[in-house]
């Protein structure tokens, strides 16, 4: 692809140069007296104005469409039979020179995607049944295809670990500088690093089913699906050439036998006239801007389907947000303890007995418990699922969870009981602890919330854009995550269909609505809502049917595409309005007989370079 979008920049340049050698050699030609001076203009003329053209009689045959190519085209070639030749030759040049750089800057914003493709790995050293290695084309592997992974090499496909402990750079997938550790029975990713010991690897998808490949082609997808104004704007283009085609007879006819202009002049004057109202500037409007808009977004990890996902985001009135995954962590984290007796006998029980299970609340308390230090190697630990964890220690029963302490048939003071129940009141799991059915400890945990959600959820309140949480857990944990966040309604206790009716009602209520969520639960709300957001670190059921992917799985950068497609929709109309000023004050300057061929050409263009270097802009916003 990269290699395309260069072949396609040198052309269009190629042809400049080539115009613009041929021009001087006409014009030096004339200068001097020479009676062939009309050859070099013809060739110059040919080299420059070939590709529009030609892409302009394709699109009469194939689409049955007129384009502004058609104008420019006519527009020269008018210019000649009236003996202007130098004139026909500048226009082309001009019109050819801005085509160039229309290129230059389409591949500039499409720079995103190259660089992707390029970063997509295409070899990978494959293991044989016989032991024996040999690199491969990825495109090639099979699913339970084994491949090694040298220290310092890319992983070249979406896979298991099979063999080694390492240090990966997932940098590129989930925006996170720091390296994780994986090991036997972990997913690797393509695209990422191995940065410690050799690993093998087993294929579990192919190449194009990689999330790679899939942001690749979101990327793709994005930059080639049109916005509504960019499509709009293409559909008049059509209707326009026709206003302008029939304009120009009708105004040499017109000045000619009104005004007594000679038909030199009348005809003239309507070559100019199929130049300055060609809308070469207004069709360039949006386009441009709007992919400067994706590739900037790309870049930051936030990736588009299409610029209408983009243009619609600007209008949002209300906003939704699952709880678990995309406001708060995900996992549970210790936020309270109390320990009824020395804690340094204690904690390295709770720690030694939470070590043999993999329970996400066991997980979370051995991290929390993680600097106390312990010698209970050969606990015989039983776990009651939905219950908790029990052991013996020195003849005494310890028991970790609900059933390590009942408030109906165990008395304890009024205090700690007033704690355990104002920590449940704020949504926390309580994890009780004791000693031959007397309470010992109990520690409060929380799924806690992201800080960069609490500062999404604060803009999106401040610019009255309405914000909810739709959650399928409780009532009380739905409200204490809500209020710390500032979330402005809260629905709990939800169905993946209750989730479903309510986007559609708050659809209709505010008609641009947007869904943010991570999981299959969310998929259906996702596809209902105007704009469909998905975590990164989410279901693939849920980044295949949302409109925008975080992959970073950072609110902050919902909030950055925003304030973008607000900045993109107002030099959208700033584009608009210029190009459509331009072309109305060319239009009775040539009326008025002010503005010469190559004057309208060069107001024509450059009025439209200027739309496009306006709309580029937005890389850098």
């Amino acid at each position: 692809m990269k290699n395309l979008v260069k072949n396609k920049e040198r052309s269009a340049f190629l042809s400049t140069g080539l115009c613009l050698l041929f021009m001087v050699i006409g014009w030096s030609v004339e200068r001097l007296g020479g009676s062939f001076y009309q050859i070099p203009y013809i060739f110059a003329i040919l080299f420059g104005g070939w590709k529009q053209t030609s892409e302009g009689i394709v699109e009469i045959f194939e689409d049955k469409t007129l384009n502004v190519d058609l104008l420019m085209a006519l527009a020269s070639i008018g210019a000649c039979a009236i003996g202007d030749w130098v004139e026909g030759a500048m226009l082309t040049f001009i019109f050819c020179l801005s085509g160039a750089l229309e290129e230059y800057t389409t591949s500039k914003s499409k720079k995103e995607i190259t660089s992707l493709m390029n970063l997509q790995p295409t070899v990978a050293k494959k293991i044989h049944s016989d032991g024996s290695i040999e690199e491969v084309e990825v495109s090639s592997l099979e699913l339970q295809d084994k491949i090694l992974v040298a220290k310092g090499e890319n992983i070249s496909v979406d896979g298991e670990i099979l063999h080694g402990v390492t240090n990966v750079d997932e940098s590129l997938l989930s925006g996170e500088a720091i390296p994780v550790e994986k090991s036997s029975g972990d997913s690797v990713y393509t695209g990422t690093m191995n940065l410690g010991n050799a690993i093998t690897i087993v294929v579990t998808k192919k190449s194009e089913d990689t999330m790679f490949a899939k942001i690749v082609k979101l990327v793709d997808e994005a930059q080639n699906n049109p916005t509504k104004t960019a499509s709009f704007i293409e559909k008049i283009e059509n209707t326009y050439v026709k206003i302008v085609l029939c304009a120009v007879p009708l105004m040499i006819l017109l000045t000619h036998f009104l005004f007594s202009w000679s038909w030199h002049d009348s005809f003239y004057r309507g070559m100019v006239l199929l130049v300055v109202a060609s809308p070469c500037a207004l069709v360039a409007s949006a386009t441009p801007a709007t992919l400067a808009t994706l590739s900037n977004l790309a870049k930051r990890g936030v990736l588009f389907k299409g610029g209408q996902a983009l243009e619609n985001l600007e209008g949002l009135r209300a906003i939704s947000f699952d709880k678990t995954g995309t406001l708060t962590e995900g996992k549970p984290k210790v936020t309270n303890e109390w320990f009824l007796e020395e804690k340094r006998n204690i904690a390295p029980i709770l720690l030694a007995m939470e070590e043999m299970s993999t329970h996400p609340i066991a997980t979370a308390i051995v991290e929390y418990l993680s600097s106390e230090t312990h010698t209970f190697t050969k606990l015989e630990v039983i776990e009651k699922a939905g219950f908790g964890l029990e052991t013996e220690v020195d003849g005494a029963i310890y028991k970790i969870g609900k059933h390590a302490f009942d408030e109906k048939k165990t008395k304890i003071h009024p205090s700690l009981l007033e704690n355990i129940t104002r920590l449940k009141n704020e949504g926390k799991t309580v994890i009780f602890c004791s000693k031959n059915d007397e309470l010992i400890a109990f520690l409060a945990l929380l799924d806690t919330e992201k800080e960069e959600s609490v500062l999404a959820v604060q803009y999106f309140n401040y610019h009255e854009i309405q914000t909810m949480m739709m959650t399928g857990d409780n009532e009380g944990v739905a409200n204490h995550i809500a209020q710390k966040i500032g979330i402005q309604e809260v629905y709990a206790n939800l169905l993946p269909e209750d989730k479903t009716i309510l986007i559609q009602k708050q659809k209709e209520r505010f008609a641009v609505n947007a869904m943010v969520g991570d999981g299959i639960n969310d998929a259906p709300a996702l596809a209902t809502a105007s704009i469909g957001v998905a975590m990164g670190e989410g279901s693939d059921i849920a980044m295949d049917v949302a409109d925008v992917v975080l992959m970073k799985n950072d609110l902050g950068n919902l909030v950055v595409s925003h304030k973008l497609s607000k900045k993109m929709k107002k030099i959208i109309k700033q584009n608009i309005c210029f190009s459509l000023t331009i072309i109305c004050l060319l239009i009775l300057s040539n009326f008025f007989q002010i503005i010469t061929l190559p004057l309208g050409v060069l107001g024509h263009e450059g009025s439209t370079i200027l739309v496009i270097l306006n709309g580029l802009r937005m890389l850098r916003a």
